[in-house]
């Protein structure tokens, strides 16, 4: 697989350049970037028609400009970073930052396994296909922006409701050879975090790299946590129309699980917890080369090789909260931890081509590309490990209970077009094929019922879709897009959790598609706005039943989430002065209204049955409304923002439980508020202060229940903390 992927590029890159060599003789003039400080602008921006030979025309796009949002960055508050995106439902019972879980449109939040998580345009979860959760997220001090696109992503980044995630990272000082960054951050529960990087570009050569470290004992008590991340990128101009970067990241850490709680112990303190001998940790190591060529002034070539080699390890006591992990009378010892551990090893390219060209003396856009991609995942899971205290992955017997081997081979081919109509009308249409095949074998227990037959299953999928984009104005349009969907099953889902249970063979990827209708733009230079409608709709949800007496995992049933997404700010100031010496003020309302709901239930065996059937319940983890309200005020070099978030409640099982349950695993979480200030000042030119109190009313509330890790139990959102930084850039 790995050499089919070098060949495929050599090819490529050698078929360009003879095209070249034949067809173009323009010259082609590369321009230093240009950095333009001023005011802070109102809002979030939205991503161009085209960029790196992908279309995003008709499509419902947010861009977060990390320089133009005050935020707690040191420990990646998502609340704060994502407030301008409407609908972002977030769970945040991780107060380390360490792994970010954001969703849409009544999508579960689970590590953002429902987006296509990337950072600098290429994959960085477990495993894209079978295991798409991410337990890597940058520092967001490091970043320069972060891309959000809805649904309509799938044609161009496949598997994925949600849309897509894209961390785009800082790039060299193009003005200085040498350019040197630091942030210094210190805050409650002995928080201790620095960032420091180096960039420069001298001639054709430029470079970007930075180390990172972040260190607390944590809100929570049993919550300490210690992350080290580091990363470089270079990047040559080899000749006018080549240019070659490549990039590496490597991230390390390890962080004690509270566990969860039940909610009598949750309303007694929710600051409490009861396993100490829980840890975490996931070393990851991703590395991209990219090639970009100007075949001429209307065609680009791209290509983009990754690797992600990385590590999920946990270690503690994991059965219900109501059992408590205590010493042994009997052996005077605690008992033996379980130890899980994965291994990935993933591949990729993908070559990606845009054509500029005239038709009917308009311009149009042409993008498309192929895709490469091969996963392995190595699943160890129920090891015997030590009675011990610490971060201890040692096994007391060699044997795991449960040893999997999972292989995954996508090759993708995908392209759009978008059709200028007038001089108003944009249309794009788009079409993905797929090609998907897993592999399986192993054993899930070490009986001799319990190995499981090697086993291959194939898909070839096609998804197709159709945007739009009406110009009503110079800075506003009409934005509409229709796209199929698709999720694979992953691992978990194809894998028997007992030898009782039965997978059925006939089970489908999950597959649906999103709508989505808004208008957007800004007025002047003092609104800005995006107010939408979208309708997703997702078929073959995965469940069990029982058939014959025994568990039956299938495809159960469908939902529908639909409603509403709206973002304003405007900046009142403005609207009646450009300039003012007592500065200006912005608010900004991030709303959405959410209906999320199954229509279908596809079990046999309770179909009549109204108590049982999931028929018109809602969504699991889905909040019928997100409401995020904020002020910054903003005054020649400092900045300061006050937020208030509001999410309604949500349930955490199909049936929709109400009462919670004796272990907190499922029940209804009730809806909350959270109040958030932050500031920041430059000053000498050179230096910066930036200091915030995230959770001012100390608010209790929780925004999710596990039933396994890292709980299992109600998971609580951390109470009030703050922060005091102060940085320099030179």
């Amino acid at each position: 697989m790995k050499k089919s992927l070098i060949l495929i590029s050599i090819s490529i890159v050698a078929f360009s350049t003879a095209y070249s060599q034949q067809n173009d003789r323009a010259k082609v003039i590369t321009l230093k970037e240009v950095v333009v400080k001023g005011n802070q602008p109102l809002g979030i921006d939205r991503m161009p028609d085209l960029k790196d030979n992908v279309i995003y025309a008709g499509k419902k796009t947010e861009v977060i400009q990390m320089n133009k949002i005050n935020a707690d960055l040191s420990t990646n508050n998502t609340r704060q970073i994502f407030a301008k995106v409407p609908g972002m439902s977030i769970w945040e019972n991780d107060g380390s930052g360490i792994q970010a879980g954001v969703a849409t449109r009544g999508l579960s939040p689970n590590r953002s396994w429902e987006f296509n998580v990337r950072q600098n345009g290429y994959d960085i979860s477990s495993e894209v296909f079978g295991y798409p959760e991410t337990y890597y997220t940058p520092p967001m001090e490091a970043l320069e922006k972060i891309e959000v696109i809805r649904g309509a992503a799938s044609l161009q980044y496949g598997p994925q409701f949600g849309g897509l995630l894209n961390y785009q990272i800082k790039k060299g000082n193009p003005n200085k050879p040498i350019s040197f960054e630091t942030q210094q951050t210190v805050g409650s529960y002995a928080l201790f975090n620095t960032y420091n990087a180096i960039c420069g570009t001298h001639k054709k050569f430029s470079y970007y790299g930075f180390l990172h470290h972040r260190t607390a004992e944590g809100w929570r008590n049993n919550s300490r946590y210690n992350i080290y991340t580091g990363y470089f990128s270079a990047n040559y101009q080899l000749t006018k129309k080549i240019n070659i970067a490549g990039e590496y990241t490597n991230m390390n850490y390890k962080s004690q699980q509270p566990g969860g709680l039940t909610d009598v112990q949750f309303k007694e303190n929710h600051r409490q917890s009861f396993r100490e001998r829980n840890w975490f940790g996931a070393p990851f190591n991703v590395a991209s080369l990219t090639v970009k060529y100007d075949i001429s002034t209307s065609v680009n070539l791209q290509i983009k090789s990754f690797a992600t080699i990385a590590e999920r390890n946990s270690v503690g006591f994991t059965k219900s909260i109501t059992t408590k992990d205590s010493i042994n009378p009997t052996t005077l010892q605690y008992s033996a931890r379980q130890v899980d551990r994965d291994n990935y090893e993933n591949y990729g390219t993908e070559v990606s081509v845009s054509v500029k060209y005239k038709f009917f003396s308009k311009e149009n856009i042409f993008a498309g590309g192929i895709r490469a991609y091969s996963g392995s995942t190595k699943r160890n899971q129920l090891g015997t490990g030590t009675t011990g205290n610490n971060f201890d992955l040692t096994l007391t017997n060699p044997q795991y209970g449960r040893s999997l081997d999972f292989g995954t081979t996508n090759y993708a081919a995908f392209a759009e077009n978008i059709f200028q109509i007038g001089k108003r009308l944009k249309v794009v249409p788009g079409i993905r094929f797929d090609y998907i095949e897993n592999q399986s074998e192993g054993y899930i227990n070490t009986t001799k019922t319990g190995t499981l037959n090697s086993n291959k299953r194939v898909r070839q999928l096609l998804l197709y879709g159709i945007g739009s984009e009406f110009k009503v104005t110079e800075k506003t349009n009409l934005y509409g897009n229709y796209s199929l969907a698709y999720r694979p099953v992953t691992f978990s889902e194809l894998t028997p959790s007992a030898t009782t249970e039965i997978i059925d063979p006939n089970l489908k990827d999950a597959s649906g598609f999103n709508a989505d209708f808004g208008y957007r733009g800004n007025v002047k230079n003092y609104l800005s706005f995006d107010v939408g409608m979208f309708y997703l709709h997702y078929d073959n949800r995965i469940g069990t039943l029982t058939q014959n007496g025994a568990p039956f995992k299938t495809n159960i049933g469908t939902s529908v989430s639909q409603g509403v997404e709206s973002y304003i700010e405007i900046d009142v100031v403005k609207i009646f002065t450009e300039k003012s010496k007592v500065g200006s003020i912005s608010f900004f309302a991030s709303n959405s209204f959410i209906d999320a709901k199954y229509v279908k239930w596809n079990n046999p065996a309770i179909a009549n049955d109204q108590a049982k059937s999931i028929e018109n319940k809602r969504v699991e983890n889905a909040p019928q409304y997100i409401h995020r309200f904020g002020a910054t005020y903003f005054l020649k070099e400092f900045s300061a923002t006050f937020q208030l978030s509001s999410v309604g409640d949500v349930f955490t099982d199909a049936v929709n439980t109400e009462t919670p349950n004796a272990t907190g695993t499922i029940g209804k979480l009730s809806g909350y508020q959270v109040m958030d200030a932050s500031l920041s000042y430059k000053f000498m030119e050179y230096y910066n202060f930036k200091a915030g109190v995230n959770n001012i009313a100390d608010q209790k509330y929780a925004t999710r229940r596990a039933g396994g890790y890292p709980g299992p139990g109600i998971m609580p959102g951390n109470g009030r903390t703050v922060f005091v930084s102060i940085g320099a850039s030179f």
